[in-house]
Parts: C-alpha cells; structure tokens; sequence
C-alpha cells in the first residue's frame, strides 16, 4: 500500500514538474522536484531490504541524486549546475560500486563495454563543439554513466538473482543513460523543453526501479 502511494504522489508531483518546467517557472519546479526526488529515497527506506552493501550503497546514491536534483534545478547558474553534476557523478560511482561488488566480473561486462564505449564515444563527438571549459566535467561523467550501464549488465547475466531484479536493474541503468543524454542536450545544444518532457519522466522511472531493486538484491 505505501508503494502505491508512493507512486500515485509521484505521477502527480512529476506532471506538477513537467508544467513547471514549460513555464520555467523556478519556485514551481522547488516546489515539485524536491519532494519528487525525495520519493524515490523513501521508496529505498520503506521497502523490506536485506542489509547488505548493495542497499547502503544504492541508498548513498539516491540521496546523492537528491541533492543533485536541488542543484540543477538552477541550471542557469554555472557553478550550481557544475555542483549537480559533481553530485550526480558521486552517486553514479556508487551506483557502479554497489553492481560489480554485487556481480563481479562476468560475460556481460566485456559485451556491454564495448557496445557503450562506441554510444558514449558518438556522444561525445556531437557535445564536443558545445562544452567548452566544460569539457573534462563530461568526459569524466560520460565515463561514469558508461561504467554504470557495464555495471548493470555484468550483474543481468548473472542468474544467481531473480529475472525480474535484473531486468528492473538493466532498465533503470539504461533510461538513466538516455535521461543524462536530455540533460546535456538541454544544457549544452539546445534548450528545449522537449528535452525535459522526454528525459525527467525517464530520471524518475530509473530511480524508482533503482530504489525497487533494493529489496531484490542480497
């Protein structure tokens, strides 16, 4: 029942969100993505959990995604948004810790490897001209979301966990990469409100389904 709640509030607070943003309208967007953001923590807290690494780290890095939420929401500041990003990049590094302590090594590693270094390579190549003093910040970000995807497929071959928590932990990998690509779009290319109509309801589901895996895994 409290996960039912807990999403209901979420639809309502992500289309609360959506128009904020159409009408960039700051005090709207406060007002909403906070305590969107904030769901997906209590969704970690609230579900019955083993006590293991996996938890405590994915919990880290949703409250790490919090804060980097708050900070992005002035992305026309400069230094706020460089301090989101700097959030961002610690979840997702604990995000990749809390998937290969969990899996290993195994042959979804080398596969996926290679299949996101040629996306996040393609990426790169189109943002390059827009980045400028920005481009290093990317670079190392680029290489964290990539790594995070590897992480999320070296865990889904491994058949030691259930289909359905593997397939919650690709999916949620996978839409936060697309979601990221929106952000650097938006920021760097081209401000579009396209770009947040697409890529915040793909943030939020891949955070809820990061926050579900958390009673799945050991």
């Amino acid at each position: 029942m409290n996960t039912i709640i807990i999403l209901a509030l979420a639809v309502v607070l992500l289309g609360g969100l959506l128009f904020a943003e159409k009408k960039e309208s700051l005090p709207g967007i406060l007002l909403t993505k906070p305590l969107l953001s904030g769901l997906f923590i209590a969704t970690a807290l609230l579900l019955p959990h083993p006590a293991g690494p996996y938890y405590y780290l994915i919990l880290a890095g949703l409250v790490l995604c919090f804060a980097g939420d708050v900070c992005l929401a002035f992305f026309f500041n400069r230094k706020v948004f460089t301090a989101g990003l700097a959030f961002f990049l610690a979840g997702h590094v604990l995000y990749v810790l809390a998937f290969f302590i969990t899996a290993g090594v195994t042959t979804g590693t080398g596969v996926s490897l290679a299949g996101i270094s040629v996306v996040s390579l393609f990426v790169f190549t189109r943002l390059r001209p827009h980045l400028g003093s920005m481009r290093g910040p990317v670079i190392a970000y680029l290489v964290i979301i990539s790594l995070m995807v590897v992480g999320a497929a070296s865990l889904a071959f491994l058949q030691d966990f259930s289909l359905h928590a593997r397939a919650l932990i690709m999916a949620g990998a996978l839409l936060f990469y697309v979601s990221d690509l929106f952000v650097a779009r938006h920021r760097f290319v081209k401000k579009d409100i396209t770009n947040r109509y697409l890529g915040l309801p793909l943030y939020y589901a891949a955070q809820f389904m990061l926050a579900f895996s958390v009673g799945m895994i050991p």
